[in-house]
């Protein structure tokens, strides 16, 4: 058998002539090597002038980059969205501006950002793959003598890029948003203008407690005032107001009340009486509780303080050594399964063949295999979170992610066979 040769990196196939036609590639994308040879080294693709990566690497690492970038979009949408709709219902429902509405939803982003991102690198190589096999570039390129674990070099390079966007993701941007969301939180729970102000409506900021304003003037005047008080069980008090204004005091908000009428009723005497007033001031304060549930938690705080102040940052949130070691760890495991998800995509679709009808049975071991990791990481919380020094088991989901790779990848490489005696008798017979 004699090998044809061709041009320097620009031949679209390789010619065997073996008293047949040539073998040619389905798809002139892939630039394969320039002869095939028996000898002891394996062939290797074309280098590019001024890159250091084979083009068969820089082609397929594009193709993942750009499937990656539309999975990640999608699924940032949708998870987006859905995160969203019960943020408008919350915010909007306690009167807040879409202003606060748009500024959460923001800050809500880096999360559901770095939720998404391991989903699709993994997406992004079960498709990659499924169309190289589909269209015969990767039998062509194993052809030439590329073992599986060489094919996967450019599928472990993306997924390394992948866990150095989720490590900025968990160790910078999405602390530093939910630092900054639960400082807004905060802030707009003792809000007078979402708890009071709201025209038309009637309000109850506190139990016992209806508000109404009919208008509000762009100065800022609260127009036709109806507050009623039910909080004291000997006596109900009514105040309405032609108008009203609300003023910052040093003890808390004050609802000062000009020109209108209080009415105490007293249900023991069945009594009411009625005072006319000038103006009258009302505590509000009372009314405008701060949410007592906005305590710090470790996910609100940075990496670096987590690492080198733990006892402190335990005694900040007031939680256990075992829950800050896993919050730590945890950011540094979430970043790797950006790698894990991408090889195993790529290793479990490898151990297919070529088939008309597709890689479904690969597909769905694939997913069946990271749901067995999603299994191992809620086995080793309850674990990590009472004990401190078990944090090295919040590493076994990646652990075990990279040995089912590698073992499927060693599968692809070195697949079941016949024995050699077996084989034999059945040529003999």
């Amino acid at each position: 058998m004699r090998v044809r040769e061709v041009p320097p990196c620009s031949a679209p196939y390789v010619g065997l002539d073996i008293g047949v036609a040539p073998v040619h590639a389905v798809d002139q994308r892939l630039v394969l090597p320039q002869t095939l040879d028996y000898g002891p080294s394996r062939p290797t693709l074309c280098r590019v002038k001024g890159s250091a990566l084979p083009r068969f690497d820089r082609y397929v690492l594009s193709q993942l980059m750009v499937l990656f970038g539309f999975f990640a979009l999608v699924l940032v949408a949708v998870y987006w969205v859905n995160r969203a709709v019960v943020l408008f219902d919350r915010l909007i429902a306690d009167g807040h501006s879409a202003g606060v509405f748009l500024e959460f939803t923001a800050l809500s982003l880096p999360g559901v950002i770095a939720l998404v991102l391991p989903m699709a690198s993994f997406a992004a190589a079960v498709y990659v793959t499924n169309r190289l096999m589909g269209d015969s570039e990767l039998t062509v390129v194993q052809a030439t003598g590329y073992s599986p674990w060489r094919l996967a070099r450019p599928v472990a390079m993306f997924g390394l890029i992948v866990a150095l966007m989720m490590s900025a993701l968990t160790h910078v941007l999405v602390p530093a948003s939910m630092a900054q969301l639960k400082e807004r939180e905060v802030e707009i729970s003792g809000s007078v203008s979402a708890r009071l102000l709201r025209e038309g409506a009637f309000l109850h900021p506190g139990p016992g407690v209806t508000f109404f304003i009919r208008d509000i003037t762009p100065e800022g005047e609260l127009r036709d005032v109806y507050l009623s008080d039910r909080r004291q069980d000997d006596r109900e008090v009514t105040y309405t107001a032609e108008r009203a204004y609300v003023v910052q005091a040093e003890e808390g908000p004050r609802l000062v009340m000009v020109s209108g009428l209080a009415q105490t009723l007293r249900p023991d005497t069945r009594t009411l009486s009625t005072t006319l007033f000038q103006d009258f001031t009302y505590d509000i304060s009372t009314l405008i509780v701060q949410n007592q549930n906005l305590s710090l938690r470790p996910r609100h705080l940075p990496t670096w303080d987590l690492l080198t102040r733990p006892e402190a940052m335990a005694a900040l949130t007031e939680v256990p050594r075992a829950r800050i070691n896993e919050e730590l760890h945890g950011r540094f495991q979430q970043a790797l399964l950006g790698l894990v998800a991408a090889l195993i995509g790529f290793s479990t679709l490898l151990t297919g063949s070529f088939s008309r009808f597709g890689v479904g049975r690969q597909i769905v071991v694939a997913i069946f295999l990271l749901v067995l990791i999603k299994l191992v990481e809620s086995a080793v919380t309850d674990p990590t979170r009472n004990s401190a020094a078990l944090w090295p088991l919040i590493y076994l989901p990646s652990v075990v992610g990279i040995a089912m790779a590698v073992g499927v990848l060693h599968l692809a490489a070195r697949p079941f066979r016949k024995p050699r005696g077996a084989a034999m008798t059945e040529v003999s017979a």
